[in-house]
């Protein structure tokens, strides 16, 4: 069984690959504010990717600043991001079932509670 904070990490990781493939151009600060992790954390996960391959560094071209990077998916980080989203996908689908499931329950118990408090009379 997979641990909260794999499945968190991993989210984190889908996050990230999924802004960069329409976003290489990104900062490290961007990314953290439309991930919602710190930039150093944005850093770690970044690094992280680089290491597994699934991204590689490249210079932003059209930056004046030519110290700024783009993060490129490579095609092993697309084929990842690819399986991530299988996995996140069915993940979040569970999710959906379980909090349907809840919502109707309470849904019922609810209209069953009016009920009962429209039969007393007070």
């Amino acid at each position: 069984m997979t641990s909260k904070r794999s499945k968190l990490q991993e989210d984190t990781h889908f996050r990230v690959l999924r802004l960069l493939q329409d976003n290489p151009e990104m900062s490290q600060r961007e990314l953290a504010e439309a991930v919602g992790i710190s930039v150093g954390g944005t850093h770690y996960v970044l690094n992280a990717l680089i290491e597994k391959g699934l991204v590689k560094l490249g210079n932003f071209t059209a930056a004046e600043d030519k110290r700024r990077y783009a993060y490129v998916l490579t095609p092993k980080g697309l084929a990842e991001k690819a399986a991530i989203t299988k996995r996140f996908l069915a993940r979040k689908m569970e999710e959906y079932a379980s909090l349907k499931a809840e919502i109707d329950t309470l849904r019922n118990e609810l209209a069953e509670e009016t009920r009962t408090i429209g039969n007393r009379q007070i």
